[in-house]
């Protein structure tokens, strides 16, 4: 079945007692029983829910696995992930990190006992020196946020098969329209569904998707046991949002490009960073292991100054200044100060995320309307 129409159909049935083509909204905490040793599946909501059980199948189907999950954030599906883990275990994770997953890591998982090797990912090998007999997991993120590095997933699985790792893949960025990394080895994929899986800036829910039955098991009895699960309205809203999926990251990846383009043939923009450049360090894997370039985007002016950076921000008109990203509508950030400000500042540098980057979401406006706007904000500065 081909993407478009698993987006519009997979976890999708009539409902059995109406007909109604739509999933309904089960909302409800608990589910009556015919005797104690006889029920339907369903004892209460945090466990199952028919509308989400819907939404997981859905996910599931899209990022080609046998099993889906939904929390009720990003995070939460992240924080379940980590808890796979024992007190002494070792993670390896990229240095260019989404800011909530590096301050989850730090800030509460460190002192718990598990550490964290913030490396570069984009060159596969740079794992081996310092995997070790501890090394459990390997946390991947791509592209990543903000700077858009492409990490080569089948290398990595490689190199973490030798030491029978769980690969877990953060496919936020590329959603799985544009990029399947189960297909590629990984064993387990999560979302921030908040984002292009939603994509319209009103849900916020994560989720967890894999095809080794045990694995699943032990994710849903964190996920049941710890309790971060979404509601069914939610569950609803997604629904709904992932039958545009298709259309929407066309539209996305159409939109990034045409921005791309206008950025870096502009006289005061100094380094972007998008994957569809044939100049970026590893558009070769992209083009690999992704269909296309995405609606992400991020750069500096030539002008490296954090005063313009921040007068551009708030000359925009069409482009929001938000935190989030992957909605109908485009946004703008400052991730220094936003989705990145949990992150000590030396790390920010270190890995190249100065304080004057900027991060778009181009969203599915009309493109030469976006330009036009960037085109007066940057007249400003």
């Amino acid at each position: 079945m081909k993407f478009g129409t698993k987006a519009v159909h997979a976890g999708v049935t009539p409902d059995p007692s109406t007909g109604a083509i739509m999933t309904p909204i089960y909302q409800t905490s608990t589910y009556v029983q015919e005797s104690p040793a006889k029920h339907k599946g369903y004892a209460y909501a945090r466990g199952t829910n028919p509308t989400r059980n819907a939404l997981q199948q859905s996910i599931a189907a899209l990022e080609n696995g046998q099993y889906g999950i939904c929390f009720s954030s990003g995070m939460g599906a992240t924080d379940a992930v980590i808890k796979l883990l024992n007190p002494g275990d070792e993670v390896i994770t990229s240095n260019d990190l989404y800011g909530g997953s590096y301050r989850m890591f730090k800030r509460v998982f460190e002192k718990y006992g598990i550490k964290f090797h913030f490396i570069d990912l984009t060159q596969a090998d740079n794992i081996r020196s310092v995997l070790n007999d501890r090394t459990r997991l390997l946390w991947i993120e791509t592209p990543t946020n903000p700077l858009m590095n492409i990490v080569d997933i089948q290398a990595c699985v490689a190199i973490a098969r030798e030491r029978k790792l769980i690969v877990a893949v953060d496919n936020t960025f590329a959603s799985p329209y544009l990029q399947n990394p189960l297909d590629l080895g990984a064993d387990i994929v999560m979302h921030s569904v908040t984002k292009y899986l939603s994509g319209h800036s009103d849900v916020v829910m994560g989720a967890l998707v894999m095809n080794d039955e045990k694995l699943y098991q032990e994710l849903f009895f964190l996920m049941n046991s710890c309790g971060a699960v979404p509601g069914p309205q939610d569950s609803f809203l997604v629904l709904r949002g992932i039958k545009t999926l298709h259309l929407r990251m066309e539209r996305h990846c159409l939109n990034g490009r045409k921005i791309a383009e206008y950025l870096k043939a502009h006289p005061k923009i100094g380094k972007i960073y998008w994957p569809g450049f044939t100049d970026h360090p590893n558009h070769a894997v992209a083009k690999k292991q992704m269909r296309d370039f995405g609606g992400m985007l991020s750069f500096t002016l030539k002008d490296d100054s954090l005063d313009k950076a921040i007068k551009l921000m708030e000359s925009v008109e069409l482009f929001s200044l938000a935190e989030s990203l992957g909605g109908v509508e485009s946004l703008i950030n400052h991730p220094a100060s936003m989705t990145h400000a949990s992150i000590p500042p030396a790390e920010r540098v270190k890995s190249g995320l100065v304080d004057s980057l900027i991060r778009l979401s181009i969203g599915v406006e009309d493109a030469e309307d976006l330009i036009a706007d960037l085109d007066q904000a940057l007249a400003k500065v």
